[in-house]
Order: structure tokens, then C-alpha cells, then sequence
């Protein structure tokens, strides 16, 4: 019976994140960390609730979990400094987000994320493993004395030094089907790629008001919400011109696929500008569609990749037109996303959302010939 009792204490800190609990409200670090503060307020870090990212709500509606005598099964990574994370995640136990609980509202906090000290890698998804000792953080680099609020160690901390802290969470998501719907495409190597590099990169502005520094860590955390224009130096963008028609190539010189979420289409967008006429061209879609049976589902249903046309990491994409440019003629293209395939906005009720129906513009140049 110790033993059954053991081993149910190591399987809710195995999926709970370490089982820690109580964390440093954010809004705490803002005092000092005031620019800091600023761009994580407005990530979506700080607003991937189900109250807040109106996305995650829609799909999370649609979830068999989602109950009033369930649990809310994302909480390991949208919610991990809720207070009744181990509810979440236990099996048989009833915990839904909830907007009135300050540290579900918390999201993925300040004090979550500095307090990260190692990754237990898993087949499903990774864990975390949280330091236990409050108001202890771990920072990519030590300037100056111990702030007087909080213990700064860097020492050991190898997953915050190289940036693989992210990984955690971000590396990869297996459903029951052992279908990977969600991956960075790393193969789990703990040593594969720096997110922090490219996510976090070094802005102007100090750190903190008690270590003057001339620059920080950029905590707005660049992706296909906000900030990718942080981004667009990993991705070059051009073309070939041939006698009877003429290719466009995209390099893509990140670690991972150019979108990641099985929700989110890219489109490439081609027009001709001859004269004072446009012209426009086939559009170039990329998708990854999960789904079975031969039809796209929900992320839990899915068991095979019905379409990948993704462009992978580290891939360089050469799209073809048959249009014979002219001299003087100016080609634009446009590289862009939606957060969610316009096919499945009806289905998640996301037709008047904002957010959804959004064409976000990543990168446009133009080539005159």
C-alpha cells in the first residue's frame, strides 16, 4: 500500500510540473522590471487562458473534457502556475479554468518561467521541473548584487543558459493516437536549437531600474500572434527569373517549420504590377492538416497527417509561375498566415473573431525586372 501510495505521488509530480504551486504574482516584477513587464503583458504568454486567447477557448469548447465535472487538461502549459494544477492534470478529480482565480489568470507567469530549473523529457510532452525555493529565478546571465526582492542563480542551470527552457512545453504534444500534433520538430534533442536566440533577442532598454544595462531580453516572445516582424531576418525571400516563367524562393533558416499549430495556414501571396494594371497570381497555400479517416478533426481525434505542405525547417520552397515577366514589370509578394484555416472558422464559431480571421502579414518585398 506505501508503495501504490509512492507511486501516485510521483505520477502528479511527474505531470504537474514538479508539483510547485505557489508563484510571485507578475504584476509584482513590475516595479523594477518595468519594460520587461510591459511586453510580457501584452504576449501571449501572458494571455493563453481560455478568458483570454479567444483561439485556445474555441477549441478547448469543443474539447469531451470540457465539463462541468472534468478538468482543464491543458492547464500543464496554458495555466502552470494555477494553484490547483495537480487537480488538473489528475485523473477523476474536477478543475475547470476559472476567470475570478487570480493564479489561473496568471497564465504562463514571470516567476513560472524563471523558476524552471530542469526538463523531464516524455514521449507524450515534456515537463518541467520547478525549483521549489520562492522568490529563487534563474536568468541567462548575472549583472550586479541579488535584487532585494529576489535570489538571481544562473549556476547549473544549463536549460536557461542554452534556451532550451522553452522545450518544456514547446517541443512536442503527443494525442492518445501517438500522432504528434504540435511539434518544433527537433526530434526532443535537448541540444538542438537556442529558442531564446531568436525569440527573445537583445532590445534597447535596461533590464531593471536596480541593474542599469543597456539592453535586455525581449519578453514580447515573437511568434505568429505578435511581434513577428522580430522574426522575418530567418526567413529570405527570392526570385528567378526564366524566359517563359519565373520562381519564387523561400529560405527558411530557422530550426522549425514555419508554422508550427495544425490550425494555422501560410499563403503566399504573387501579383504582377505591369504598367497600371496588377495582375495576381495563384496563391500558394501551406498547411499541415491533421485528421482520420481521410477528414481533418480535432487535434484529440486525429491519427495521421492527411496534408504537410509545411515549409520545413531549414527548407529552402521554390514556387513556380508560368508568367513571362516584361522589363519594367515589379513583382510583389506577400508571405503571411491566419491563426486558424479559414475552413475550420465555422465549425470553432471564430467567423466574427478578430483574431481568426485576420490575415497577418509576415514579410513583403518587391523585385522590379
Amino acid at each position: 500500500m506505501k508503495t501504490l501510495s509512492m507511486l501516485f505521488v510521483l505520477a502528479i509530480s511527474l505531470f504537474s510540473n514538479d508539483g510547485v504551486h505557489d508563484f510571485t504574482p507578475s504584476s509584482e516584477c513590475k516595479e523594477c522590471h518595468t519594460q520587461i513587464y510591459s511586453e510580457f503583458y501584452g504576449s501571449m504568454h501572458a494571455n493563453a487562458t481560455p478568458s483570454q486567447d479567444s483561439i485556445h477557448k474555441a477549441v478547448w469548447d469543443k474539447h469531451p473534457a470540457n465539463t462541468k465535472n472534468s478538468r482543464y487538461q491543458c492547464g500543464k502549459c496554458h495555466t502552470p502556475a494555477a494553484n490547483n494544477l495537480d487537480k488538473m492534470l489528475t485523473k477523476g478529480e474536477k478543475a475547470m479554468p476559472d476567470a475570478k482565480n487570480a493564479t489561473h489568470q496568471e497564465a504562463i507567469s514571470c516567476a513560472y518561467c524563471h523558476r524552471i530549473e530542469g526538463i523531464k523529457k516524455h514521449p507524450k510532452s515534456n515537463t518541467n521541473i520547478i525549483n521549489k525555493i520562492p522568490n529563487s529565478y534563474y536568468g541567462t546571465s548575472k549583472i550586479g548584487p541579488d535584487s532585494p526582492y529576489h535570489k538571481i542563480m544562473t549556476e547549473g542551470n544549463e536549460h536557461m543558459q542554452n534556451g532550451n527552457v522553452c522545450i518544456g512545453c514547446h517541443s512536442h504534444k503527443m494525442n492518445k493516437n501517438k500522432l504528434n500534433v504540435c511539434s518544433t520538430n527537433i526530434a526532443n534533442e535537448m541540444d538542438g536549437a537556442n529558442c531564446v536566440s531568436c525569440h527573445m533577442p537583445e532590445v534597447k532598454g535596461s533590464m531593471s531600474s536596480i541593474s542599469d544595462t543597456r539592453t535586455h531580453s525581449f519578453h514580447g516572445f515573437p511568434g505568429t500572434h505578435y511581434n513577428s516582424d522580430m522574426l522575418t531576418k530567418y526567413v529570405d525571400i527570392s526570385i528567378l527569373k526564366n524566359i517563359n516563367n519565373f520562381i519564387v524562393n523561400i529560405d527558411n533558416r530557422s530550426s522549425h517549420a514555419l508554422l508550427l499549430h495544425p490550425l494555422r495556414v501560410g499563403i503566399l501571396k504573387i501579383s504582377v504590377n505591369r504598367a497600371h494594371e496588377t495582375i495576381k497570381l495563384e496563391k500558394e497555400v501551406f498547411v499541415r492538416v491533421i485528421g482520420k479517416d481521410g477528414k481533418p478533426t480535432m487535434p484529440w481525434i486525429a491519427d495521421t497527417i492527411i496534408k504537410d505542405t509545411m515549409i520545413k525547417a531549414n527548407e529552402k520552397r521554390a514556387i513556380k509561375r508560368d508568367f513571362k515577366i516584361l522589363k519594367g514589370d515589379r513583382v510583389d509578394v506577400v508571405l503571411g498566415w491566419f491563426l486558424v484555416n479559414p475552413k475550420a472558422l465555422k465549425k470553432l464559431g471564430l467567423q466574427k473573431e478578430k483574431a481568426a480571421t485576420k490575415f497577418h502579414i509576415f514579410k513583403k518585398q518587391s523585385f522590379t525586372f
